[in-house]
């Protein structure tokens, strides 16, 4: 009789680790090294020779980082992970890897204002080309629009900034039928609140700067995969590649990674080639933090969500609010879907339309003193922006229109404060920007 899997808080707590492996140090340890004793000649031609696990540089490997990407592998059910230095680096290596040497990435003008800036100026310098789909909410129109030169298609599970989602499983769908897999970045639906392999991703992208970590300190990315995607149909030959790196010892035979690493060639091709080679490591300190993130990363969420519910239903109820975008809002074209794919909440993350000119959303946001103005999200503190000027002041106008970032966008960060706090402080200084309105 098979034992019970382990339930989701008890492996944000204890997955990946064993004190009996770490002089039973009941805290994960800090392995700040550089490199590691090899224990002899014999020893290190079998580390080097892939013949045994270990660690040899920690720009590849550390056992701190390693706890961090077991952890993270164990909550989303997947067979391997790397993590990097942020969470675009995760982005960049991931694209990278899938497209090497040339190709195409299906995506939606809905991301992070970074990521699309970076896709659609930067990687068509590195051969890595995109495509937008006209109506990200038509999964049909995904399927329309993959060519011979696609190479997956790039979503997100909650949108940055105006919390849309999209029907994950008919665009995985898509996806597998034309031979292409699906990446997701979950950052903001976290692995707590969603379940993205279950639902049809083969790669999962976080930043884990935000809620992951969810205090604001340490910047962090990880790559997640599930092993199920076939990368050996004939659509990514760098992977079927025999490299001189993984030979055989016994015979001298060059291997494929896919030969070597089957389940989990994807996050292994990452760190062999570009980890090891561009080298943004994520350090032993940082992944710690990270991993004391993790820890609490369910309790954090379910109160972030449950103080974003208060604060939508405020916002709803204000005369001074255009619009409010989160699947909770009332009227809200994403609430099905919310339903179906978040169960536990749609998350934390979203915007309203500020109903003022330019000079009244700058006194704005310049009298809250609750919400901290920064550019992050997923902190423990509360955060607010004004997307188009900061987060996604790299799209020009016509940029922001077709990612349905309009100029009155403010874009909310919910944290572990008191809700009525919170309020509080909205509506202060709401009152001081329109307050010149109401003296007429």
């Amino acid at each position: 009789m098979s034992e019970k899997p382990l339930g989701f808080d008890t492996l944000k707590v204890r997955a990946g680790y064993e004190s009996s492996e770490h002089n039973y140090s009941v805290a994960v340890p800090i392995y700040q090294t550089a490199s590691y004793d090899l224990g002899g000649v014999e020893r290190a031609e079998k580390l080097f020779g892939l013949e045994e696990a270990g660690f040899l540089y920690t720009r590849i490997g550390n056992p701190t980082v390693a706890v961090l990407e077991e952890r993270l592998t164990a909550l989303d059910k997947g067979t391997g992970a790397v993590a990097v230095a942020s969470g675009m680096a995760a982005v960049a290596y991931t694209l990278l890897n899938l497209a090497e040497g040339g190709g195409r990435i299906l995506t939606t003008p809905r991301l992070y204002g970074g990521t699309f800036d970076a896709i659609k100026h930067l990687f068509p310098k590195f051969n890595v080309h995109v495509d937008f789909v006209e109506n990200s909410d038509d999964p049909e129109t995904f399927r329309r629009a993959i060519g011979p030169d696609t190479k997956a298609i790039l979503i997100e599970s909650i949108s940055n900034p105006n919390a849309t989602i999209l029907d994950v499983e008919a665009i995985a769908e898509i996806a597998h039928d034309n031979g292409i897999p699906l990446v997701i970045d979950n950052t903001f639906g976290t692995p707590y609140l969603f379940d993205s392999f279950a639902h049809g991703a083969d790669i999962i992208i976080y930043s884990a700067t935000k809620a992951i970590g969810g205090h604001g300190t340490t910047l962090g990315g990880v790559i997640v995969e599930n092993g199920k995607f076939d990368w050996s149909n004939g659509k990514f030959p760098h992977f079927e590649e025999p490299q001189y790196l993984l030979r055989d010892q016994a015979t001298g035979r060059e291997r494929s990674i896919l030969e070597v690493f089957p389940n989990a060639p994807f996050a292994t091709r990452v760190r062999l080639s570009y980890l090891a080679y561009f080298g943004a490591s994520l350090s032993p300190f940082d992944a710690f933090l990270l991993i004391q993130g993790l820890v609490t990363l369910s309790e954090r969420i379910d109160k972030q969500v449950s103080n974003a519910l208060k604060i939508v239903q405020y916002l709803q109820s204000n005369d001074r609010v255009s619009w409010v975008s989160h699947p909770a809002a009332d009227g809200n074209a994403y609430k099905t879907l919310a339903d179906k794919y978040f169960p536990k909440g749609a998350g934390s993350i979203f915007s309203f339309g500020f109903k003022g000119n330019e000079d009244q959303l700058k006194t704005f946001l310049n009298a809250v003193k609750l919400f901290s103005y920064h550019a992050n999200v997923g902190d423990a503190r509360s955060l607010i922006i004004n997307s188009p000027k900061t987060t996604h002041g790299e799209l020009n106008p016509e940029e922001q229109a077709f990612a349905g970032i309009k100029p009155e966008t403010v874009r909310l960060s919910i944290g572990l404060e008191d809700a009525e706090d919170l309020i509080a402080d909205l509506e202060q200084a709401f009152e001081q920007a329109f307050v010149e309105t109401y003296s007429l």
